[in-house]
């Protein structure tokens, strides 16, 4: 998630939330104090755990009726130099590719986060200032993607739907959204944004920390930071354009990856390039949606709780993007947590009135900005066992039960997807569902 939702819990007063990467930057420099948390009321869960002892986690099983498989990709534009990096005339990315696949069950488990990620993560994100470093073994957790498996290509091509993260976070904070669209037949791109993301592992066991907090404080001394909120959008559009040229060149055959490491049986040719949705958190929801604005190749969009401007406060109506003031002539989905819709977000009012495409406006009950990412899952999980306090998870996840946004998220992701890059339209998005109370729609 973006660190967003993460502001010191010190604070007397609620503030509005402010754009992603402010607070996700502002919020790394508090990381470095204790947080203090203690001494709050203790979230009702599993007994604390002993000083010293790591906590290990699990995520949700998919819903789809496909094993999924998984291959990470180091792909290269050389076309543009490293705009955070001055030495460096190339550009880096890493993605991992879900896909649908068979035999799946011959083939390890791919973790959530390698070792040099999970360091990283500990250091320098670690769910905000809600858990202390060392204390949970992110590199343990399993995603239930297979590594390597052979792809399942009965029925031909498959859609795509690329991933974004919030400022500050990984890609595989979003998982557990990703695992269960691939299990229902999607093949899912997820991005880490090289410098953004607290720590990114390239081939070879080098790792690449996040480098935004010197930015933003360089940004903030100067009094720029509206300027350098363009620059981290602009460049996160331009590593999402850049995968989808990349993407576009494995449909036809071409491996992408940088040293050529061997695809996954049936990769090659498993995309269908005339069918790519995105979807992002947060700064990523931005990402999903400004890219969809400049790149006709996206044909749906999903931004889920993410300003859609450069102001410092999500309250600001000035520095709107362009795809806020211009629109969209095609299909967008607003989710927001409890008090964000296009009603209360200048940004999001700005889009909703100037898109001619289809658009919808949803609203998780009881939720906050976390809900939207695996810290939704897992925060509860580690809550219990490291005794933190309930009104520290409630800031990042608010007061829903787990189980039940996670499966509200899993279905409308999965319907939206389904009725704009597959065509089957099982009405979910028509109107309120007793299946998923917990979901509103906005008019």
């Amino acid at each position: 998630m973006s660190l967003t939702a993460f502001a010191p819990t010190s604070s007397p007063a609620p503030r509005r939330r402010r754009l992603p990467l402010v607070a996700a930057l502002t919020v790394a420099a508090t990381l470095l104090a204790p947080a203090g948390l203690a001494s709050a009321q203790p979230y009702a869960g599993a007994a604390p755990s002993a000083p010293g002892e790591a906590v290990h986690l699990t995520l949700p099983a998919p819903t789809g009726p496909y094993p999924i498989g998984t291959v990470p990709l180091h792909l290269v534009d050389r076309a543009r130099p490293d705009p955070w990096s001055a030495s460096q005339p190339y550009r880096e990315l890493m993605v991992s590719v879900r896909y649908p696949a068979r035999d799946a069950d011959r083939y390890p488990l791919a973790p959530q986060m390698s070792p040099g990620e999970a360091a990283g993560f500990d250091a320098m994100n670690n769910l905000g200032d809600v858990v202390p470093a060392g204390r949970v073994d992110w590199s343990a957790t399993s995603t239930h993607a297979h590594l390597g498996a052979p792809v399942d290509r009965r029925g031909g091509p498959r859609p795509v739907v690329l991933y974004s993260p919030g400022a500050g976070d990984p890609r595989s904070l979003g998982t557990t959204l990703s695992d269960d669209l691939a299990s229902h037949g999607y093949i899912v791109v997820t991005i880490d944004h090289t410098y953004e993301a607290p720590a990114v592992e390239f081939p070879g066991g080098r790792v690449e920390r996040s480098r935004m907090l010197e930015e933003f404080t360089m940004a903030q001394s100067e009094q720029r930071v509206p300027e350098l909120l363009r620059k981290v959008t602009a460049v996160r559009v331009a590593d999402t354009r850049c995968v989808l040229d990349q993407l576009t060149a494995l449909a036809v055959g071409v491996n992408p990856d940088a040293e050529h490491r061997k695809l996954p049986p049936g990769l090659r040719g498993a995309l269908d390039p005339a069918r790519i949705g995105m979807r992002g958190h947060s700064a990523g929801g931005f990402t999903a949606v400004q890219t969809m604005h400049d790149d006709a190749r996206i044909k749906a969009g999903i931004n889920m709780d993410g300003v859609l401007g450069y102001a410092q406060d999500d309250g600001d109506p000035s520095n709107p993007s362009s795809a806020a003031t211009d629109g969209l002539d095609r299909p967008v989905l607003l989710m927001g947590h409890q008090g964000n819709d296009h009603h209360t977000s200048p940004s999001w009012n700005a889009l909703w009135e100037h898109s001619s495409g289809w658009r919808r406006d949803l609203t998780l009950n009881e939720s906050q900005h976390a809900s939207f990412t695996d810290a939704e899952s897992l925060l509860p999980q580690i809550a219990g066992p490291l005794g933190l306090p309930q009104s520290a998870v409630t800031a990042k996840i608010g007061s829903i039960a787990p189980d039940r946004a996670v499966t509200a998220e899993e279905a409308y992701i999965s319907a939206f997807f389904d009725r704009w890059l597959r065509g089957r339209d099982a009405h979910l998005l028509d109107g309120p569902s007793p299946d998923h109370p917990e979901v509103r729609f906005v008019p």
